[in-house]
């Protein structure tokens, strides 16, 4: 039966280790799949703690077990990623980023740290666990294909096989302390849009002797954008209400003020929540820029790289989360959340096994802590390491007991 007052101690008595590990993994970032060093590190902490792993897993990839009484009575998989961003940080704090142009500005060495900090806690209560705790140290979570697809493939569920399994993220807009969940559907698929769009360049001052791909490029745009982006959700194959989004960042063609260029490159994402509407879309955009070109005598060619699938809360486990939460927490500190269009690669994980992901405020307005996650001056009120890896735990021996 897990003891909340006794994890709430070991919290504190672990809190001052886990900010350090925490601040030793910012100052110290490395980018998707380059997390030799953070592995190494990780790796460190574990033996130390005497918790038994294996490595090289997708090269940086880690994977503790910590196994209780009847250990394969159940397995339940706690995820970590591990990997930073390409931004030049700004903070101006001891901890700041010493790789330049390479910062934590996504929380993964929150959740790392706070990992770490739940399986010590789980390590000195193992004779609690019916059962085993895997704990799964991914790399690039931040790029496709996602480290959580590649150790999946790699096995990641199997031996033991996993029976359940449990994330968080940072949620910068939450006051520390607090925590949110969402059942059912939460985080949608995402895929990478790359359109290039082929005319005929020639001399500006000669517009009959070239067709401009700017010009095809911009009614191709224009004609997505009358289908796809308008506020709200579309109607998907089966006449439901699917949240759609389509988007586009980037727009390149290298030409002058009276040079036009032969091609333009675009760029953009595509995020919805149903695996046939998202199939549909993929066609009507193809057929979109298809048409839009060959109407202008150009060509168009629409790829598309198939990223993460949409993330979903198994209902019956998230259900029973909220209300362990509630109770390691206090009701009010729990809340619900709406759904999001970001993405997320644990969402390979939530197609496989029952799971839930939640949310760990980790902001401070008093304290000034209140950037988003993506930005150069992104921090956390290191306070919600001891709620974050406290709540874990609690979890845990819910779930193991």
């Amino acid at each position: 039966m897990a003891d909340k007052n006794q994890i709430h101690s070991l919290s504190q008595k672990y809190f001052t280790k886990v900010v350090g590990i925490r601040q030793h993994l910012h100052k110290h970032p490395e980018l998707s799949f380059n997390e030799f060093k953070t592995s190494e590190y990780i790796q460190k902490q574990l033996s130390e703690a005497g918790i038994a792993f294996t490595t090289g897993h997708v090269k940086t990839g880690i994977i503790a077990l910590i196994k209780g009484k009847n250990p394969e009575k159940k397995t339940l998989l706690l995820r970590a990623d591990m990997d930073a961003l390409p931004i030049l940080e700004k903070n101006d704090v001891a901890y700041k980023s010493c790789n330049e142009g390479v910062m934590h500005a996504c929380g993964h060495d929150v959740h790392s740290a706070t990992m770490l900090g739940a399986a010590f806690i789980l390590n000195d209560l193992r004779d609690q666990i019916e059962g085993t705790v895997k704990i799964m140290f991914q790399p690039g979570e931040e790029v496709l294909p996602g480290g959580a697809s590649l150790m999946i493939g790699e096995g990641v569920l199997e031996n033991p096989k996993v029976d359940k399994a449990i994330a968080l993220h940072v949620f910068p807009s939450m006051e520390t302390g607090k925590v949110g969940f969402k059942s059912g559907m939460y985080m949608a698929s995402t895929d990478e849009l790359y359109l290039t769009v082929t005319g005929k360049g020639g001399h500006a001052a000669m517009p009959a002797d070239y067709i401009n791909p700017l010009i095809v490029a911009s009614e191709i745009l224009l004609e997505i954008n009358k289908r796809f982006m308008i506020p709200g959700a579309l109607t998907g194959t089966n006449g439901e209400s699917v949240p759609t989004v389509v988007a586009f960042g980037k727009i390149e063609g290298k030409g002058a003020t009276n040079v036009i260029p032969d091609k333009v490159e675009i760029e953009g994402t595509f995020r919805t929540m149903n695996e046939a509407w998202r199939d549909e879309v993929h066609a009507t955009l193809k057929e979109i820029a298809k048409t839009v070109a060959l109407k202008n005598n150009a060509t168009a060619e629409l790829r598309i790289e198939r990223g993460y699938p949409f993330l979903v809360n198994d209902e019956k486990f998230t259900v029973a989360s909220i209300a362990s939460a509630q109770e390691y927490l206090g009701k009010e500190n729990v809340e619900e959340l709406p759904l999001r269009m970001t993405a997320e690669d644990f969402a390979y994980i939530t197609q496989k096994v029952p799971s839930c992901f939640f949310r760990l405020g980790t902001g401070n307005k008093s304290k000034g802590i209140t950037s988003g996650v993506h930005t150069a001056t992104f921090d956390i009120d290191e306070r919600a390491l001891e709620t974050g890896m406290g709540l874990v735990v609690y979890l845990s021996l819910k779930e193991l007991s």
